[in-house]
């Protein structure tokens, strides 16, 4: 299987299929550390990063930014003190589909860049 990080996002249309069981299935062990949760009633995946202070943190946020810009896929981040909490999901699905968990593995890359 094609690593997710090497997967560039596609567009989704408004009512388009969701990551099917078997599919979630496959790419959750590239991302273990991400937790697939319920937000606002849309399935999403989420992981909380911790770092020694604040301008670490927010350095982060801006590379997830970044990232989101080129990819053209948005997260929800959450800034605190020596925290980011990133959620991605696929809002026009309402759902998660093989962008968000590509957008995960991208994003455990930076944390450990």
């Amino acid at each position: 299987m094609k690593y997710l990080t090497e997967h560039k996002c596609v567009p989704c249309e408004k009512g388009g299929p969701v990551a099917t069981i078997d599919e979630i299935n496959a790419y959750k062990p590239q991302i273990p550390e991400w937790d697939i949760v319920d937000n606002k009633g849309i399935q999403s995946l989420m992981r909380v990063f911790h770092f020694k202070n604040f301008k670490q943190a927010l350095a982060f946020v801006n590379q997830v930014g970044e990232l989101a810009e080129t990819e053209y896929h948005h997260p929800t981040l959450i800034l605190d003190w020596g925290r980011v909490e990133v959620l991605w999901t696929t809002h026009k699905i309402k759902g998660l589909h093989k962008n968000d968990f590509s957008m995960a593995a991208k994003t455990d890359t930076l944390f450990e860049s």
